[in-house]
């Protein structure tokens, strides 16, 4: 590939960094004394400052402790660089402050039975932490808590004051109140509660996300927007260029800690975030020595409680903190049954994955080197294998997919399923002269063995199915300077390299239909998309200014160039494709400021562009007539996005809400057309796409809480480039979605909560003969509970509550085009598991 222009730049690159890493004019907080003292309420924690300045705090919860991150700070203590207090008062068993790991202090109370309330006030001292105990309750059942959930049990007004740490808008940690973005963190506790239900990440982001495509039941790419998102595991990019593969299934959803969302095109990851960016931060070590939690589970179709429909899982998590070395180990082995609808027919299609057989492992190693240094190894490995099964033949246009409850058994080849390995290396120094600086490398193994397809059903006399395999490699390096303590600069450089290859495996047609669909004997293996590689490299600055303390500015630039090199190669159809190598590059902005109207109430605005490169798999697997990857520029170049956004946020003591509204559009779109021949041609033409989003959120009392998400959007192309412009598809552009709860802590160590889905009608792309049928809405209540036990939590959850028969967007979108697809969504499903701490 011709990637010659780019490494010229490095030189400069290199003396830019060497200039720009000279001493910043701030310096860092000192704190230099800590004392622990009694008031009437409880007791508070005093961090005394050197110059008395009030260093940034974010704000969280962990198990039955309150944790403060104090951004931009070391500890400076005679007694060395940890402070800590075993059982200061009743209710509270320990008070630990010390060195996070660079220029940051981390503040723990742990609470007896729940999270004590803690305030944070700044003072002419430093900080002060105001803290009031919550003591024991007498109950057995609640007097342990020991488990993750036991944060579940704490009434929602007590944690009026915390504040979660954003850290991918601006890839450093921001309150997302500054951010001049929609942003959505999904807690630790969320991901538990929705997991109950699904442990699909694209269902659980589908029920929290506003935006977000509904939840579909399967392994689809995800919709933002109306757009794709770039999906980022810590840091590291899942996605590969060709969008066969499943992206959010390669995680635990219980070693995640969160899962951040910026909505909208941001281009401060490059390419791939046309719909925004989702990073998944996955679980550490806290400040506790050690950490061991374990849960068991099971899952199984409530009108068919039988052996086929049951489902079963076993976790661990382990976490060892012994100061300047710190372990994380999670490990799942999970199965799933067979999937049922309302109806008590089996759903045939493969993405719900019936009968999988899942182990999920993740492992954490952090070196604390210094104060200011870290250095940490992560690594990641999924293993999926699926037993699938057919619909029935026979089926035509609008009738309901079903299985036919027969597994067939493969003859060489291996099964269905998908491996990911993941290994990052993260390297951290806290004051390189002055400056912050963080490094990351990472290598990505994956590899998709997709569902068997009987293209009989659609004319073809073929029996088949996909395999790809790709690896991606990579790194970023990120510097930031502070010029004062009002404004800063983050700057540094991204590169990636990407290798895709995609094979079909064929299948003897004979002895699959003499065997009634038991065996599919493997009989031939073709390459339907060359391996082809795919370079990047992306330069970048951000800046942002505190200008006062209500109005905040920031704005970045991004250069970024894209090789791509293609073999000759020919394609499944039997045409001869001459490959090349082509270079593109861009240069992209973004601009934003936030005003904060009261100190509840902020208003703000952005204007940011995306970059996406087309999907260049499916270009190669059925390319036009006559293509070039070299001549044919209209059809390999990328696509910039322009977006616009504005918003309004409140947050009172009580009451939390936000309301944003979007345009976006590229002169050169990427979208597909369905084909009658199950094939998909790529359409490069203007698009656009709008809409807004609301979120409410109520604690009523310290019991109870109620709250809802609002998301609409439209999009349109225009296929012919003449100013008449037809609907998106509705994959792409989701329907109007309504999600509403109510949750209640009925008792200490009890709490439920009701959640209800609504997606709307929509048949505008059915009107411009772009779907094959129009949308209809459908409603959806689940239910949730957990209940305190012995030592541990019973959870459960009760997916689809009201047994509603219905058939999801995604189903609907693709029903008509391939009948087998058409399946009605899961019925009545009741999910049991027990966590408990050890």
């Amino acid at each position: 590939m011709k990637l010659q222009p780019i490494f010229p730049v490095l030189p400069f690159v290199s003396a830019v960094v060497a200039f720009a890493a000279q001493p910043a004019w701030a310096q860092v907080t000192q704190v230099t004394d800590v004392r622990v003292e009694a008031t009437p309420d409880g007791l508070q924690v005093i961090l005394q400052t050197a110059d008395g300045s009030s260093p940034q705090v974010f704000t969280s919860s962990n198990d039955r402790a309150f944790v403060a991150d104090i951004a931009n700070a070391q500890l400076r203590l005679p007694e060395g660089t940890q402070f800590r207090r075993e059982n200061p008062a009743e209710g509270v068993t320990s008070i630990v402050v010390q060195s996070l790991d660079t220029n940051s202090i981390r503040v723990t109370v742990t609470g007896e039975a729940k999270v004590p309330v803690v305030k944070v006030i700044p003072s002419e001292q430093g900080l002060v932490f105001s803290l009031m105990p919550v003591a024991p309750v007498e109950d057995e059942s609640t007097s342990k808590p020991t488990t993750e959930a036991d944060e579940q049990s704490k009434p929602l007004a007590e944690a009026e004051e915390e504040i979660e740490v954003v850290v991918t808008a601006t890839r450093t940690a921001e309150n997302p109140q500054d951010i001049p973005r929609s942003v959505t963190v999904v807690t630790r506790e969320q991901i538990q509660q929705q997991s109950t239900i699904s442990r699909n990440l694209t269902d659980i982001l589908g029920a929290t996300v506003p935006g977000f495509s509904p939840p579909s039941q399967t392994n689809a790419t995800p919709s933002l927007r109306g757009r794709t998102p770039a999906i980022l595991i810590d840091g590291v990019p899942q996605s590969t260029n060709t969008r066969f593969e499943e992206y959010l299934t390669t995680i635990d959803p219980a070693a995640i800690e969160r899962i951040e969302v910026v909505r909208g095109p941001s281009a401060i990851y490059g390419d791939g975030a046309a719909g925004g960016i989702i990073n998944i931060i996955t679980r550490r070590a806290s400040a506790k020595r050690i950490v061991a939690e374990t849960e068991v589970g099971t899952q199984a179709a409530l009108g068919n409680l039988q052996g086929d429909s049951f489902g079963y899982k076993l976790r661990h998590f382990t976490a060892i903190n012994e100061g300047d070395v710190d372990f994380t180990f999670s490990v799942l082995r999970a199965t799933r049954g067979d999937a049922y609808d309302a109806q008590g027919d089996r759903i045939p299609i493969d993405s719900i994955t019936p009968e999988s057989e899942t182990w999920n492992v993740l492992g954490k190693l952090g070196f604390n080197l210094g104060d200011q240094q870290r250095l940490q190894i992560t690594f990641t490995h999924d293993d999926d294998e699926q037993d699938f099964e057919f619909a029935v033949p026979g089926l035509e246009p609008g009738d309901k997919a079903r299985g036919t409850g027969v597994v067939p058994r493969y003859e060489g080849a291996l099964p269905t399923g998908r491996e990911n390995t993941l290994v990052s290396l993260d390297y951290t120094n806290g004051n390189l002269f002055g400056s912050r600086l963080q490094g990351q490398l990472y290598y990505r193994d994956y590899t998709l063995r997709g569902t068997t397809f009987d293209d009989r059903s659609i004319g073809i006399n073929e029996l088949n199915r996909n395999v790809l395999e790709s690896e991606k490699w990579g790194g970023r390096l990120q510097i930031e300077t502070p010029f004062s303590q009002s404004a800063k600069l983050l700057w540094g450089l991204d590169y990636s390299n990407e290798d895709t290859l995609l094979d079909r495996d064929f299948f003897d047609i004979p002895t699959f239909d003499d065997s009634e669909g038991r065996i599919l004997r493997k009989t031939e293996e073709r390459v339907v998309i060359p391996r082809y590689d795919l370079n990047s490299l992306g330069i970048f600055a951000q800046f942002q200014w505190d200008v006062t303390e209500r109005f905040l500015l920031s704005g970045g630039i991004r250069h970024e160039r894209v090789g791509l090199s293609v073999p000759d190669y020919t394609t499944a159809a039997g045409e001869d494709i001459e490959g090349g190598d082509i270079d593109f590059s861009d240069t992209l902005f973004n601009v934003g400021a936030v005003y904060k109207i009261t100190k509840s109430v902020s208003v703000f605005a952005n204007f940011a562009q995306g970059f996406s490169v087309p999907d260049f798999g499916n270009v190669l697997f059925a390319p036009p007539q006559g293509f070039r990857v070299e001549a044919d520029l209209d059809i390999t170049s990328p696509q910039q996005i322009n977006n616009y956004e504005i918003g309004i946020r409140g947050n009172w003591r009580n009451v939390q809400a936000s309301l944003a509204a979007f345009y976006n559009q590229s002169d050169l779109g990427t979208s597909f057309r369905l084909l009658p021949n199950q094939r998909q041609e790529l359409v490069r033409a203007p698009e656009r796409v709008y809409g807004f989003e609301a979120t409410l959120d109520v604690q009523l009392n310290k019991a109870l809480q109620l709250g809802s998400t609002l998301s609409w959007s439209e999009g349109e192309f225009d296929p012919n480039d003449d100013g008449d412009y037809k609907a998106l598809n509705s994959i792409r552009i989701s329907p109007l979605k309504l999600t509403a709860y109510v949750e209640h802590q009925t008792t200490p160590g009890w709490r439920n909560r009701l959640q209800l889905l609504f997606i709307g009608n929509r048949s505008r792309s059915f009107e411009d003969d772009i779907d094959l049928s129009p949308i209809e809405s459908y409603v959806t209540v689940d239910y949730v509970s957990s209940i305190k036990i012995g030592p541990g939590t019973l959870n459960i959850g009760v997916e689809n509550l009201l047994d509603n028969q219905y058939f999801p967007v995604s189903s609907q979108a693709f029903g008509n085009f391939n009948p087998s697809v058409n399946y009605a969504a899961r019925g009545r499903t009741i999910g049991l598991s027990y966590t408990f701490s050890w």
